[in-house]
């Protein structure tokens, strides 16, 4: 093949080159106004979107007084409209074939995604039941496994709790679908109880008396017909005979009702057991001298310090 030969196909595939370039960018420029009105239907889609998620979550709020639930299908309704605006905008663009493409791939590839994305699957679908059945609210306090606190919020993948001592943990929803969770908040009353010694030769039925009218003094502990405060003989120590005490509190307020309550019902307990003349005795220590000890191994020390 000679010189003039070849330069003339490296012409020819120049030209086939510029043409498919030209016809190319033709293409594109009759694509953009579509491309620019699919853009457009994209942030209109958006904002109509979590306009409509808004006013899910407020008329669900309005009928059901859930916070969580109202939450969590606005959410829901939010990303499907907007997953829905999307397809049709990649239509309006002229992209329909990749969206049925990529349809088709995720339908074609559902088993490996969804081994892939198992967890986040699990924890979502777990979501979704948790927002129709679940055993808690918005700043219940709860227990799920190890973790103690208040519920602040359902997500989609997780539950948040806020611990006492200031922690904010993430719970996938799965977890807490299957854990055990205790609810302290659910009916607002909750139950505790402590344990007082007194001398043995103290009188028992008067000791209860005065410690039950005590609990019973205080305005936060709760006694009706249901939740009844006692007090019982619980067990003969060394040195004492040691009384437990029974009484319920209000738990919507779990921190002020269920814990400081406690300590200020123990220190008035004592207060008037003492202003009652009962002994409320340590424990007593006992020391042996075996055969090969002649003198006590300690030494007694008076107030004085001599």
């Amino acid at each position: 093949m000679d010189k003039a030969s070849t330069n003339n196909m490296e012409q020819g595939h120049l030209q086939t080159i510029l043409s498919s370039l030209r016809e190319s960018w033709q293409n594109f420029l009759e694509s953009v106004p579509s491309i620019i009105l699919g853009i457009l239907v994209i942030t209109i889609g958006y904002i109509i979107a979590r306009r409509i998620g808004e006013i899910t979550r407020s008329k669900i709020r309005n009928r059901s007084s859930d916070p969580l639930m109202s939450r969590f299908l606005g959410n829901t309704v939010k990303i499907c409209f907007f997953l829905l605006t999307i397809i049709y905008a990649m239509n309006i663009a002229g992209l329909g074939e990749i969206t049925t493409f990529l349809l088709s791939s995720i339908g074609a590839s559902a088993i490996i995604i969804g081994f892939a994305f198992k967890d986040i699957g699990e924890n979502f679908i777990s979501g979704i039941i948790l927002a129709f059945n679940r055993p808690f609210n918005v700043n219940d306090t709860v227990e799920v496994g190890d973790l103690f606190g208040k519920i602040k919020s359902l997500e989609f993948r997780y539950t948040k709790l806020k611990t006492f001592d200031g922690k904010d943990v993430y719970i996938p929803n799965s977890d807490v679908l299957k854990k055990p969770v205790i609810n302290y908040t659910e009916d607002g009353f909750f139950r505790w109880d402590f344990i007082v010694g007194i001398a043995y030769e103290d009188n028992i039925e008067q000791a209860k008396k005065v410690i039950l009218e005590t609990v019973n003094s205080h305005p936060s502990i709760i006694q009706d017909a249901v939740h009844e405060n006692y007090v019982a003989e619980d067990q003969l120590a060394t040195s004492t005979v040691n009384l437990k005490v029974f009484f319920w509190v209000d738990t919507y307020e779990f921190r002020r009702e269920a814990v400081m309550v406690k300590g200020e019902v123990i220190k008035q307990v004592k207060e008037a057991l003492e202003a009652n003349g009962f002994s409320m005795p340590s424990d007593i220590v006992e020391l042996k001298l075996y055969s090969s000890q002649k003198d006590l191994p300690v030494k007694l020390q008076s107030p004085n310090g001599q």
